[in-house]
């Protein structure tokens, strides 16, 4: 049998560890810096002007092609303080010599549909490459390929990774390559047709610098459009 003094002092050493859980798990609540833990804000998407010209193209014989959504995209939310950290920052591609524009033009801010916004690269299978100059962390992608004419562009593949030859930490953050064509595995994200809105991927909170974006030519053509990416996210701590 335990004498007092011996619960006694049992009873303090056991106050005394919970103190220190309490101490540690408030301390714990204080830094911790997870999109769960961070105030929310809808991030302020500036989109281009709506513009369709001419006839509107039937886009038939596409697999796994997303229905329209018929009213404007949900906000998307994200910790307060995110912005556009990709506006100006250098871009490289596999195709060095564009037929149109220049590759700077992907991240100089213009979205909109005009003949001299949009930057066109050479036929089948292309990537760009933006470097953000530092870790962020990365809560969404915002990709404009063209939106004058309905289109759907194909084997759109975006990831993310710590050094722009994409070996060290890469992540897949979408992809539509339903049959592997471009060797980067089988997407399972749907075809869709391009509009205003741009294309919105959640990137979960992906930490990175570099985001590279790939594409194989469009259902109108072979080749390979952009006019505008916005990669929404904040310094990394």
């Amino acid at each position: 049998m335990k004498s007092p003094i011996t619960k006694v002092a049992a009873i303090v050493a056991l106050a005394a560890c919970v103190t220190i859980g309490i101490s540690k798990f408030k301390s714990n609540a204080l830094t911790d810096t997870s999109p769960a833990q961070q105030e929310m804000a809808t991030l302020d998407i500036k989109l281009p002007r709506a513009v369709f010209t001419g006839t509107p193209q039937s886009i038939e014989g596409v697999d796994n092609l997303q229905p329209p959504l018929g009213k404007p995209r949900p906000p998307f939310w994200a910790p307060i303080g995110a912005e556009n950290v990709a506006f100006g920052k250098p871009v490289v591609s596999t195709d060095n010599e564009p037929i149109i524009g220049e590759i700077e033009m992907i991240t100089d801010g213009d979205k909109e549909a005009a003949d001299g916004s949009y930057v066109e690269l050479g036929p089948l299978a292309q990537h760009v490459t933006i470097d953000l100059g530092a870790q962020h962390d990365i809560y969404a992608i915002v990709l404009w390929h063209f939106h004058k004419q309905e289109r759907v562009y194909f084997d759109v593949v975006v990831q993310v990774a710590d050094d722009p030859d994409f070996v060290i930490n890469v992540r897949t953050l979408f992809n539509n390559d339903i049959d592997n064509s471009s060797g980067l595995g089988v997407g399972k994200d749907m075809h869709y047709v391009e509009t205003n809105e741009g294309r919105l991927i959640d990137a979960g909170s992906a930490q990175a610098r570099y985001v590279r974006l790939f594409s194989n030519g469009n259902s109108n053509n072979d080749l390979n459009h952009y006019i505008e990416v916005e990669v929404f996210g904040k310094p990394a701590e």
